[in-house]
């Protein structure tokens, strides 16, 4: 029997890449609002209380009116926003973090979905801070690339406009004041007592994000040998996995993975400095990818099912 699944918000970046992996699939009857419904209050609760699973692809007020809308104690929510990351009710939909997770993921009705620059961070974090490479007290930074579909339908039309500001083909950092929005759900899941230094950086490419923690070999507890080791057995999945050597001639591109559902964890750098690069789709596993791999566990569906790896 074909599972029903509802997008609300399927007109967003996030909720149009779901709704292009769902629609050519046989287990899936996606329900569709008509245009004038779409943002009507009594159509959506509807939808989402017919729904054996609806996602979420919206603002963050939205997200939670959404949530409360929902009475049907079957349906099952995955959440897209920044909204309910560090709400305890929701289980963080990163299933790679662990085998607890992965379980807790498949058997959830709440679900909020990593953010774009905060999974590729906790990727390379959790697993040194949870085995004691890095002190939970430590102070680190983070440097992320991404591509301008990150910002939404009008930062897109700003990049593609025929007349844009010839700033725009420039990298641009932005989040200056270190108030980014997914700084509280990296230093939460991770379990560290201070946030990172965050230096996000917007770029002239649509899609595609490299996320970047450099360490001196100083500060932490263990080699870099101790921190390929534990990734090696950590990522091996198709969806997230650990590689030894990859690079492009020695450069790292940030669109490498643009398109795709797949994360690549890599170290670099020597003995006395090392660079972790976490290699992602700010569209893929920083966001739709991740919302699709969830529903494929609750479904009980394997995970990479209708993902583009």
């Amino acid at each position: 029997m074909k599972k029903k699944v509802f997008i609300d918000g399927r007109e967003g970046t996030t909720g149009l890449r779901i709704y292009d992996r769902l629609a050519v699939r046989e287990d899936i009857e996606l329900i569709v609002l008509p245009e004038n419904e779409r943002k009507s209050y009594a159509a959506r609760k509807n939808a989402i209380n017919s729904s054996a699973l609806s996602f979420l692809c919206l603002p963050d007020d939205a997200a939670r009116e959404s949530v409360e809308m929902c009475e049907n104690p079957d349906t099952v929510i995955i959440d897209t926003s920044t909204a309910h990351r560090t709400d305890e009710r929701f289980v963080y939909g990163f299933p790679e973090l662990s085998e607890s997770q992965a379980r807790a993921v498949a058997s959830s009705k709440r679900i909020a979905v990593p953010g774009c620059h905060a999974c590729g961070f906790i990727a390379l974090v959790k697993p040194l801070a949870d085995a004691g490479i890095i002190s939970k007290s430590a102070h680190i930074s983070c440097f992320s690339l991404t591509g301008y579909s990150g910002g939404g339908k009008k930062t897109i039309a700003q990049y593609n406009a025929p007349e844009r500001d010839p700033l725009l083909s420039s990298a641009r950092q932005y989040a200056l004041t270190q108030n980014h929005k997914h700084l509280k759900e990296m230093k939460y899941v991770c379990d560290l007592e201070y946030a990172p230094v965050f230096c996000p950086v917007i770029c002239d490419f649509y899609s595609g994000m490299e996320v970047t923690v450099p360490l001196f070999a100083s500060d932490i507890a263990g080699t870099r040998s101790d921190i390929e080791n534990i990734y090696a057995q950590k990522y091996a999945s198709e969806i997230v996995r650990y590689e030894k050597e990859a690079s492009e001639g020695g450069y790292a591109a940030a669109t490498a993975f643009s398109g795709k559902d797949s994360m690549q964890i890599t170290v670099h750098g020597n003995d006395e400095r090392i660079i972790l690069v976490a290699r992602y789709d700010n569209l893929g596993k920083g966001a739709s990818g991740a919302a699709v791999e969830c529903m494929n566990m609750v479904f009980g569906a394997e995970p990479v099912m209708g993902l583009c790896l």
